[in-house]
């Protein structure tokens, strides 16, 4: 295992332009890291770098302390696992899992090639297998496999190495919803099981969200934010994070500040204020007005979950938010939960505004929208007006220039990164007790027809 860390990392093409821009990251021993971020916005490069297949145009990339900016990808000891799989098809699952132990000339204790002793090709082969579950398809060619099962070869191919590092390059973009599901958790078991580095890449953010220690996003070769997944989706730095991250994703809307009037319910209290937005005017406490003031306009941001069906919300909850008409232009049922749209009419501006964002996320036009997340107990219908309350508490204020959160908290973000990474030291500790215990029956048959 190793540490990895990149110190103003840039990547530049011959016709100038930065792929990777001033990127600085240090990924702890053990610590899992995602790179996400839309298309075009540099993690795989990044990850490339890192491995050796690109040339750091300028900065620092050090592995184990140890600067590795020249050393050839062999001689870094990191193992990568690819999008493709990467598999031989005229090799059994056996073989293409013992290739780079063949490739390396792999010797055991009595100095042969292979064998069936401690440390031995053989010996590293079966253990990796019976770790993913693929004993019984050793003999296999890929072909005969699912993707799910194609993957895990790949990614036993990367544990027989022993490498420092694993190397992640969307290895589950090939797969179906359900496969991928399931390949998270393998994923994630594995590497809290052998505690290894790794760094993987995904534009999928409930990969991101589910699998890493940490999230680092990524936008146009820029690092916008590195931190647990838990404070990227409370605490975001700015609107383009937040937009990114979340499903739905968060709804974005021009606001202006109404100043001196109570807010309604007592969220604003006394000498608190107005929201004033396309869905009515939402109070706001005075220490959220004092960041607006003065401001002409701003982007309020409110997630889909904030808002219910006003009947269903207790008097206790209620207090921290208020109630406002509106109309569905339509409802997604989903049983669980169910989403309601209501569409707005944005000036010029804000449509702009929203145009913008949309592109540097990467995604379809963003539409004049909120999306709400109902109790599938509700029974509002679309085109009926419909009382629905919104969480005021939870309301995020941003810059509609510069797209900062003006209403973000440092402090309380730090501490769901720290509550996080003790988390993850438990799950760790979960892990090895449960890899040591001989009564191990975590893995089910389900998952080894993956």
């Amino acid at each position: 295992m190793a540490s990895i860390t990149l110190n103003s990392i840039v990547k530049k093409y011959d016709d100038g332009f930065p792929a990777v821009n001033n990127v600085s990251l240090d990924i702890a021993d053990g610590e899992f890291v995602i790179l996400v971020g839309p298309s075009g916005c540099g993690k795989s490069t990044l990850l490339r770098m890192i491995v050796g297949l690109e040339d750091i145009t300028s900065g620092e990339l050090l592995i184990d302390g140890q600067r590795m900016n020249e050393a050839a990808p062999k001689d870094r000891n990191l193992a990568m696992v690819f999008q493709n799989y990467a598999l031989y098809p005229h090799l059994t699952v056996y073989e293409n899992i013992a290739f780079p132990l063949r490739l390396a000339k792999e010797k055991n204790g009595n100095g042969q090639s292979n064998g069936n002793g401690e440390g031995s090709v053989d010996d590293r082969v079966q253990k990796a297998a019976a770790m993913l579950e693929l004993t019984e398809h050793l003999d296999r060619k890929p072909a005969n496999l699912s993707g799910g099962q194609r993957q895990r070869v790949a990614m036993g191919r990367a544990i027989v190495r022993e490498a420092d590092a694993f190397l992640f390059d969307e290895p589950l973009s090939n797969l179906d919803a359900k496969l991928r599901g399931q390949m998270r958790s393998e994923i994630a078991r594995l590497q809290r099981r052998l505690g290894i580095t790794s760094v993987y890449v995904t534009h999928d953010q409930t990969e991101a969200m589910t699998l890493g220690d940490r999230v680092a996003v990524l936008k146009k070769g820029l690092l916008q934010q590195v931190a647990s997944p838990r404070e990227l989706y409370e605490q975001p730095v700015n609107l383009f994070v937040a937009g990114f991250i979340g499903s739905p994703s968060m709804n974005f809307l021009p606001a202006t500040l109404k100043e001196g009037s109570q807010g309604a319910g007592g969220t604003g209290g006394a000498g608190g204020a107005i929201l004033s937005s396309p869905i009515g005017d939402i109070p706001i406490s005075a220490e959220k007005a004092a960041v607006a003031q003065g401001r002409e306009l701003v982007m309020i941001g409110l997630r889909p979950e904030y808002f219910e069906d006003a009947s269903l919300v207790d008097e206790a909850k209620m207090a921290r938010g208020s109630v406002f008409t509106a109309e569905l232009s339509h409802l997604e049922w989903l049983g669980h939960e169910q989403y309601g749209y209501i569409e707005f009419e944005p000036d010029e501006r804000v449509g702009r505004l929203l145009s913008d964002l949309a592109s540097e996320m990467d995604a379809d036009e963003l539409r004049p929208q909120v999306v709400t997340t109902l109790s599938a107990e509700s029974r509002v219908r679309p085109g009926e007006p419909a009382e629905l309350w919104v969480d005021a508490s939870r309301i995020h204020i941003f810059d509609p220039e510069t797209g900062e959160n003006l209403t973000r908290d440092p402090e309380a973000g730090a501490e769901l990164t720290r509550i996080a990474a003790q988390e993850r030291e438990h799950e760790i500790e979960l892990a090895a007790a449960s890899a040591r215990s001989p009564q191990n029956t975590q893995n089910t048959q389900d998952s080894r027809s993956v």
